[in-house]
Parts: C-alpha cells; structure tokens; sequence
C-alpha cells in the first residue's frame, strides 16, 4: 500500500514538472530526497502528455548524475533499472527509459563508461535490437543526447545504423537520427541526403524543458559541417548503410 506521504511527494514531483521555468523546477526538484524523487519520476515516464514524460527524463538524468557522485551503486541500480525495463521479460513497456538513458550517461563520464555500449546496442539487430516501433524512437534520441555531451564516442557501426533512420518512414525517427548524427559531426565528411534537406515534414524537439517545432529540412540548413565531397571512410559508411537496408 502507498504511504499518504508518498502520494502527497508523487503530486508535488507532477505538479513541479508544469512548472514553465525550467531553473525553478529543477531547484524545486532537488529539494526532494533522492530515494523518493527515483521513484516518482520513474511514474512520469508513462505520463500520456509527452511533455511530461521528456521533463521527468531529463529530470532523471540530473537527479542520477548528482547520486553518482555521492553514491555510485545507487546510480547504478536506477539504471539496471532501467535497462530491466527495456527487457522483454520485464512484461511491461519501457517508456521514457532510453531517453533517461542518454540523459544520465551524458552526464556523467563515469557511468558512461559502463553502460553507453548498452544504449547503442538498443539500435543493434544483432544485439538488444528493441523492437517496439515507438521505443526505437526513445532510442534514437537517448544516443543523440549522449552524443551531444561526447560525440567522439560514436563507432562506425552505430552511425551506419543511424543514417539507415534517415530514410525511415517514420518523420519523427529521421529526426532523431538526424540529430544524433549531426551532434557526432558526422557530417563534416558526408553528404546531408538529397532527401531529408527538403523533408518538409514537421516534428517536436525537444529543447531542455519545452517542445520546439521544426521542419526536418531545416535542421538540415543548420546543420554547419556538411562537406561537398566524401572520404573514403565515409564512403565505406554509406556501402554498409546501403547493404542494411537492401
């Protein structure tokens, strides 16, 4: 049986997360004890108003950087967490949970190096392939918000996949491939698709703490590194994107 108090914090962690400046929440949020606070943001990933679930994530990745640096076994344990439920035999869905993912890992070096390979292999069908066509989109912007903190960290496989979204039907999924790809400078070498640079499909990014709408063709003109000519690594990537998908 839920404690009253535990309610009472569950309502006040819901309420925090309406708040529209993104500052006051976060200080209001680190004022809740950290055993409790796990908890309740766990409970907001399955909020239907997704703005709400991307704040609880985001919220959750300072909340387990901040624990890791007092307690490195309790950081850990959200994210086996986590990883339990992205796990089929979890029985249930993981929603939000690579988005907290790349939040908790890009920010902290630390438990980057032991679970980062985790997180991309969600992407990898020869791996922990996640399957659910709406968590593959969680997936692709957890990596992307990693990647953002530490782009040097993409391998060569991993980026192959992630250009295999860019042709996805799925708007949203060539998005978030797109970002991820563009925070690891992948473009400094390799041609931006024909396609995705007059995709004028529209998606919500999310910025921190509230949604942007953008066209996919526009984060394509602001991309600053695309090259007009390809290395030959590229190359090579483009070969094994293109055998992926035959």
């Amino acid at each position: 049986m839920t404690k009253p108090y535990g309610r009472k914090t569950k309502l006040e962690v819901g309420t925090i997360l309406t708040e529209k400046d993104r500052a006051t929440a976060l200080e209001k949020l680190a004022r809740i004890p950290d055993d409790q606070l796990v908890g309740h943001l766990f409970s907001y990933f399955y909020n239907t108003d997704p703005l709400i679930k991307f704040r609880s994530t985001s919220a959750m990745g300072r909340l387990v950087a901040r624990m890791a640096n007092r307690n490195m076994e309790k950081a850990r344990i959200v994210l086996r967490r986590i990883m339990w439920n992205l796990n089929d035999e979890s029985g249930g869905i993981g929603w939000g949970s690579p988005e907290a993912m790349g939040e908790i890992l890009s920010r902290s070096p630390e438990l980057a190096l032991e679970f980062k390979s985790i997180l991309f292999s969600y992407l990898d069908p020869g791996s922990n392939f996640i399957e659910h066509e709406m968590l593959q989109q969680g997936v692709l912007w957890g990596i992307g918000t990693y990647l953002d903190a530490h782009p040097q960290d993409l391998n060569e496989k991993t980026r192959a996949m992630l250009f295999c979204y860019l042709h996805s039907e799925d708007p949203v999924k060539r998005a978030y491939a797109f970002r991820a790809l563009g925070y690891a400078r992948s473009f400094r070498c390799c041609l931006v698709p024909d396609h995705i640079k007059t995709d004028d499909s529209h998606v919500n990014l999310f910025n921190g703490w509230n949604f942007s709408e953008i066209r996919i063709s526009d984060l394509a003109k602001n991309n600053k590194d695309e090259k007009h000519l390809l290395d030959e690594s590229c190359g090579m990537l483009i070969e094994t994107f293109q055998r992926q998908m035959a």
